[in-house]
């Protein structure tokens, strides 16, 4: 089965918070272990990503936290909303992760969700916590980069 170079990417759902709570060192794309009624959930784009994060047990990866509406039309096929679920890596990807996760203190963050042709994946980020004058000091920054750009397109 040949597949394209260039498979179309959608969006599904994004993790702002992430990026607020965490400075992101590393980022990883995975497969995600989805039930039917799940995927049918998702292109409705109802996924909350924001209380999310993964661990490592066993020699596997998994996403928790993550919230994924019932498939309205689903009946007894639905699944809880929150439930946890496999995350498709290989098995050097998560030893390099739990040695980093261990050692370091880092956190798995889920960033994105999206489709690509027509798998879903999920964007991970191996993430540092931020400190309160880390976030103070991003939203000063946004906040001036945003008065620049005001700026330029008053006067353009």
């Amino acid at each position: 089965m040949a597949e394209s170079k260039n498979q179309s990417t959608k969006q599904i759902a994004d993790n702002r918070k992430a990026y607020h709570e965490y400075f992101v060192l590393e980022k990883f794309e995975c497969g995600i272990e989805l039930c039917g009624t799940e995927v049918k959930g998702i292109r409705n784009g109802s996924v909350n990503l924001k209380d999310a994060w993964c661990s490592i047990e066993d020699g596997e990866c998994f996403v928790k936290g993550m919230h994924i509406s019932p498939y309205e039309k689903g009946n007894i096929f639905n699944r809880d909303p929150r439930r946890e679920r496999r995350l498709l890596l290989h098995k050097q990807e998560i030893h390099r992760l739990l040695g980093r996760v261990q050692q370091e203190g880092l956190t798995l963050i889920p960033l994105s969700l999206y489709f690509k042709g027509s798998r879903v994946k999920l964007c991970m980020g191996l993430c540092k916590g931020k400190k309160l004058y880390d976030k103070r000091d991003d939203m000063a920054k946004k906040a001036a980069q945003r008065d620049i750009e005001r700026a330029i397109k008053n006067r353009g």
